[in-house]
């Protein structure tokens, strides 16, 4: 328990402390584009718990924000993981969509946000668009790698026995692929919190894309800051929570049990 606590205080100490400087560094040079940290956290909560426009923030900003996040996140964990389990069992399939993918991906999803708005307007179709776009390449390349990973004597057994193909893709090549397929679920999940907020600063919308440059636009960098922070937040949760699972999926790892000892755990 001593040792866990010791890893947490040690995990945020230096976070506490960059904090501790932004607040002196505010405070002493009262600049209002960078106004220090316990102001930001006092407009925050009268932002999102005590001010009169409370609910509204909740209901018309961060909820809808959150739904889109997610939706086209798990959009994307669907084609991702479907389509690269398909081309990570084929032995060409790579070859002939491999230049494509390299192509469509080396365009930047912010760049395409014109073009998705001549296709689906101003609307909720758009924002999931541009966030499926970003996302799904980190599922779908880990999936493909972590599909092709499988051991051969798995392989030879599961034909052996006659495992029919849809149970032994479940029961044997998602399981061998899922630590590389977690590793790009946690990558696609960043692009995703980054890709709603710019989806969101494109015309009069709800979001807190919308909330951040209409504080920006006004100069309440205070407001501005703290969407920034909850951000910041919300990327973290979301992130932490892929952890949970991960480890929770995962724990039959030989690896992860052994480090799970080493800690104390």
């Amino acid at each position: 328990m001593n040792r866990k606590l010791l890893w947490l205080v040690q995990r945020w100490i230096v976070l506490l402390v960059l904090v501790g400087v932004w607040e002196l560094a505010a405070r002493r040079a009262g600049s209002i584009w960078f106004p220090p940290p316990t102001k930001i956290i006092d407009q925050g909560i009268e932002l999102w718990f005590s001010g009169p426009d409370t609910a509204a923030a909740w209901t018309d900003d961060i909820l809808p924000s959150l739904a889109r996040t997610l939706g086209g996140w798990l959009i994307s964990v669907a084609i991702g993981i479907i389509v690269g389990t398909a081309l990570g069992r084929s032995r060409h399939g790579m070859e002939y969509v491999g230049p494509l993918f390299a192509f469509m991906r080396a365009i930047p999803p912010v760049m395409l946000v014109p073009v998705f708005i001549v296709l689906f307007g101003l609307y909720t179709e758009m924002k999931l668009a541009v966030i499926v776009f970003g996302t799904v390449w980190p599922i779908l390349l880990n999936t493909v790698d972590g599909v092709r990973t499988v051991d051969s004597v798995q392989t030879d057994t599961a034909r052996s026995f006659r495992t029919p193909r849809h149970r032994w893709i479940g029961s044997v090549v998602l399981p061998a692929a899922l630590p590389k397929i977690f590793a790009g679920l946690r990558v696609s999940m960043s692009i995703a919190v980054l890709l709603m907020v710019v989806s969101e600063l494109v015309g009069k919308t709800s979001g807190i894309g919308n909330k951040l440059v209409s504080a920006q636009r006004q100069f309440d960098f205070t407001i501005m800051w703290a969407w920034i922070v909850l951000l910041g937040i919300l990327g973290y949760g979301l992130n932490a929570l892929l952890l949970v699972a991960e480890r929770h999926m995962l724990r039959w790892q030989p690896s992860r049990h052994t480090q799970r000892l080493q800690a104390g755990g």
